[in-house]
């Protein structure tokens, strides 16, 4: 996907909203609200932005915007929580780094997390015509497959990617698997979720049966959402840039010529790539935001100062080693490559 330089894009009225901001870390931590609710620790780590409501539970019924008293998001009105999982280099000794978060371009002294994006259209259609319905109280959502390791597997899941950054402003190309080779600017792991709600289901099961993606064509291309999930709702991304130039020496890389990463859940493909989304703006604050013509910063919204969403923290529930050099990843996962 090729982008418009955000400066551009910022210039070109936009008919509706588009908007693009920073979360810091708010706990990196193994727990898992969504898929293994009241587990601590549950099978893998994560690394979680949003909210300070955030617990092991999350019961649907919890008041997330009411019960947090800060966010980590550069937007007041988000208490939301989204979390991906935690990217491990793994050295020629058997033994496991956690790798760092660098702040992405425009949030410099942003404290690890994520570039979350609410959109009504592609990223690269500046005009966001689209009119969508914003999620409701209630409402969270997964996607991709932790257990994904084939690119069919992985295929599933549309626009769950990489990109190798040259620099910072590397966008394209995006792969389905982590790159086999430096980056030199650092890996960034793109996690676009489903565009179409059935309307009913604020969840199943499943955390992936209430969307889907458009009947026909691509969100990018305006397809029509299918008759069993016919709601349009905003396209929900995250960006989170792994900082990988602290191991990008290839004497540190394995002998056999393969990458040296692990997710945590003990993936090494980069084909299990996945994330959670709990729904907790204030009101009608995204709904008003995604009706109101504006770009990246919208006078439907409070933005607070980076130094402050750095300061919205939780404490970790599971209390165990995550920053030295260890010999396993935190919890044991089988490692998909045999070393």
């Amino acid at each position: 996907m090729q982008l418009i330089p955000f400066a551009a894009l910022a210039l070109a009225a936009p008919a509706s909203a588009l908007i693009r901001f920073s979360c810091s870390q708010l706990v990196v931590d193994r727990i898992d609200p969504l898929v293994n609710p009241g587990m601590a620790p549950s099978p893998h780590l994560h690394q979680i932005i949003g909210g300070n409501s955030l617990n092991v539970t999350m019961d649907p019924a919890k008041d997330m915007p009411g019960e947090s008293t800060c966010t980590s998001c550069q937007f007041t009105e988000d208490k939301s929580n989204y979390w991906t999982a935690v990217l491990f280099f793994r050295a020629r000794n058997g033994t496991f780094k956690r790798v760092p978060i660098r702040p992405n371009v425009g949030f410099d002294g942003a404290d690890g997390g994520m570039t979350v994006y609410y959109m009504q259209n592609g990223l690269a259609d500046y005009q966001q015509r689209s009119k969508v319905t914003a999620f409701k109280p209630g409402f969270r959502m997964l996607i991709g497959d932790v257990t994904a390791r084939t690119e069919d597997q992985a295929n599933k899941y549309k626009q769950v990617t990489y990109t190798c950054l040259q620099d910072m402003t590397t966008r394209f190309p995006e792969t389905k698997n982590l790159p086999n080779k430096p980056c030199p600017a650092g890996i960034m792991a793109n996690i676009r979720f489903p565009t179409c709600w059935d309307g009913k289901n604020l969840d199943t099961p499943d955390h992936m049966s209430h969307m889907s993606y458009p009947a026909n064509g691509t969100f990018d291309s305006q397809g029509s959402c299918p008759e069993t999930h016919p709601v349009p709702v905003p396209q929900l991304m995250y960006e989170t840039i792994w900082d990988t130039r602290q191991f990008n020496d290839p004497n540190d890389w394995p002998e056999d010529g393969s990458q040296p990463f692990v997710w945590s859940m003990g993936d090494h493909t980069g084909y299990g790539s996945h994330g959670d989304y709990l729904f907790g703006w204030k009101g009608d604050a995204l709904q008003r935001t995604m009706d109101t013509p504006c770009y990246v910063t919208c006078p439907t919204l409070t933005t607070q100062s980076i130094a402050n969403q750095n300061r919205c923290k939780v404490d970790r529930t599971v209390q165990e080693d995550i920053d030295s050099w260890l010999p396993e990843i935190p919890g044991g996962p089988t490692i998909s490559k045999k070393y």
